[in-house]
């Protein structure tokens, strides 16, 4: 039998008001994610307060409720600083936060998955690719939810996929082969580079990505191609996707996005909407 007070290492992935002054907070640990409440977290002399923000890797101590398990102490591990300094970034993260918050089931247990949104956290940290960064994510926690997508043999036939593949079918789950272009009438045209980078950032370890110099283009047609497999699996986009594409779009007219209140406002509307996570579809 657990012991009626445990500990866990976390992620903070999201965190919502309740009461007068208690958080919900949900958390991604190696044992999967759930739900935990921090009482009086949000009293002005809390000594949780700053140690639940997102995104925190922390170590937490909890104690097992009646309905959900109670924080009673938090050891932050890392507060990824350099990240909440960049608006861009921020948004990358809370993309990453809302995918495993949708994707993974609550309390099923994957290690994998919390080592990769661990990871990717560290490399926005440390200030790689944001949007590299975000495809490798993509592709490595599809494969560990078991949601890969079909880049080396054909999605509909199985056959292997050669440089002639210029297909991706978000229904069927991946890449067609020309004899089978036709399964999907909706599948997506894709470059030979966009073919090559995807299959490159699935085969090779997360923290490579930053490494690569990939043409605009592509990169644009690689992530417009994950956007739809995932939209597929989702059943809607992300909402966190609409904040990114808002601040990539500032940086292209203006050069420049501060961190400000905009952000804080924008997000703390999906924190305190539970109603907003729909379950995927593909489950």
């Amino acid at each position: 039998m657990r012991d009626r007070v445990y500990r866990t290492e976390a992620i903070i992935i999201r965190r919502s008001d309740a009461g007068e002054a208690d958080r919900l907070v949900t958390i991604l640990t190696p044992l999967g994610r759930q739900r935990v409440v921090a009482r009086g977290a949000r009293k002005l002399h809390s000594r949780l307060a700053g140690h639940i923000e997102l995104f925190t890797h922390t170590m937490l101590m909890l104690a097992i409720g009646r309905n959900l398990h109670i924080v009673t102490q938090s050891s932050p591990l890392d507060r990824f600083e350099r990240l909440r300094t960049d608006l861009e970034r921020i948004g990358a993260a809370y993309y990453a936060a809302e995918l495993v918050d949708r994707l993974v089931e609550e309390e099923a247990e994957n290690k994998r998955a919390f080592s990769i949104l661990l990871g990717t956290l560290r490399a926005l940290n440390a200030g790689a690719a944001i949007d590299l960064t975000l495809r490798a994510y993509e592709l490595h926690l599809l494969d560990a939810l078991g949601y890969r997508p079909q880049l080396y043999e054909c999605a509909a036939c199985g056959a292997v996929l050669t440089e002639a593949t210029n297909r991706f079918s978000p229904v069927t789950g991946g890449a067609l082969c020309p004899d089978c272009a036709g399964v999907d009438r909706l599948a997506l045209p894709m470059s030979l580079a966009a073919f090559k980078l995807l299959r490159y950032l699935q085969s090779q370890p997360l923290e490579i990505s930053g490494e690569l110099r990939i043409s605009p283009a592509t990169r644009a047609e690689t992530e417009s191609l994950l956007r739809a497999y995932l939209r597929h699996i989702l059943e809607r986009d992300p909402r966190s996707l609409v904040f990114l594409d808002d601040v990539r779009q500032m940086l292209r007219t203006s050069g420049s996005a501060s961190v400000g209140s905009s952000a804080t406002r924008y997000f703390a509307r999906g924190d305190t909407d539970e109603n907003d996570r729909d379950p995927p579809g593909a489950r």
